[in-house]
């Protein structure tokens, strides 16, 4: 880089990251890239001093981030915030080393990223992982129908599937206790097929499962009688998984998202699957909203005369 005072100060910064801070060298690397763009957005319009930037000229420098222009293609949310938190750090710094009077980057906020949605499976793959995990018959497979089960039939975190106690479960009145996070608590509902496989599951396995370590209550034991953790859970909806020939990637996160994504599409309201899934706030929530928008949108496009 020339020396105008703008250009002086970039690279102050980053030897102050190099040396003081430590930093990577392909963060640092990163950095280098994105200011000297910066710079040359800032001497295209003659803006040479660091008083002379202005907040509009950073929102304006984030606004061509995303649009691109001749010399570059537009940046996804991610990039672009990666080079506003960098614009950003190196302003902040100016400030703090008396190389400028203000900070005009405060205020200017990275994108936030794209709302990834959840992955869904379709209602015949979970039936046949669920199908699959109770194949065998034996105590352990009577334990994983149940716990599958359970996670798909309340929306269950893991955690709290595998937390569950005796006591948190009322058949009779087909509900769950679940404890969530910040401990908090909430009673679900647990339908027929839960409800079925989880009592098979207390009267035909856990009995034998148990063994002079067995937590005081416990719902669903491993082999040794102890609480099953949350790897082993894991490990039961994979190889389940894998029974049915479901080939994606599945987590015990997937069928909590497919609990949550199934209402929907049958009509549920999202405050209702709020409550269900514990979240503190409806916006949680709305991320599966997209999903069923994403449905709505297909079946439109493929039914309606006039879509296409």
């Amino acid at each position: 880089m020339s020396g105008s005072p703008i250009e002086r100060a970039i690279r102050t910064w980053l030897d102050h990251l190099a040396v003081e801070r430590g930093l990577a060298a392909n963060t640092l690397s990163s950095y280098r890239r994105d200011l000297r763009r910066y710079a040359a957005y800032l001497a295209a319009r003659d803006v040479t001093e660091m008083d002379a930037i202005t907040e509009q000229t950073v929102s304006d420098f984030l606004v061509r981030l995303r649009e691109g222009d001749a010399d570059h293609p537009p940046l996804g949310s991610t990039s672009a915030a990666r080079t506003i938190v960098a614009v950003r750090g190196f302003h902040k710094f100016a400030v703090l080393d008396g190389l400028a009077t203000h900070d005009p980057a405060a205020a200017v906020k990275p994108p936030a990223p794209a709302k990834r949605l959840p992955k869904a499976l379709p209602l015949s793959e979970v039936e046949a992982i669920l199908e699959a995990s109770g194949a065998a018959g034996t105590q352990l497979a009577l334990r994983d129908r149940a716990l599958l089960e359970v996670l798909y039939g309340t929306g269950a975190r893991i955690s709290e599937a595998v937390g569950l106690d005796i006591d948190d479960i009322d058949l009779e009145l087909g509900q769950v206790l679940l404890r969530g996070k910040g401990s908090k608590e909430r009673l679900v509902p647990i339908g027929s097929y839960a409800r079925d496989a989880v009592a098979a599951y207390l009267r035909d396995a856990r009995p034998d499962l148990m063994g002079p370590q067995t937590p005081s209550g416990a719902v669903f034991l491993n082999s040794r009688g102890g609480r099953l953790s949350r790897q082993s859970a894991w490990a039961v909806l994979v190889k389940a998984a894998d029974l049915a020939g479901v080939t994606r990637d599945v987590s015990p996160h997937t069928l909590r998202h497919s609990f949550a994504t199934h209402l929907l599409d049958g009509g549920a309201d999202v405050r209702v699957v709020q409550e269900l899934l514990g979240h503190a706030s409806v916006t949680t929530t709305q991320v599966y909203t997209l999903v069923t928008v994403d449905n709505l949108r297909e079946v439109f496009a493929t039914a309606h005369p006039r879509a296409r």
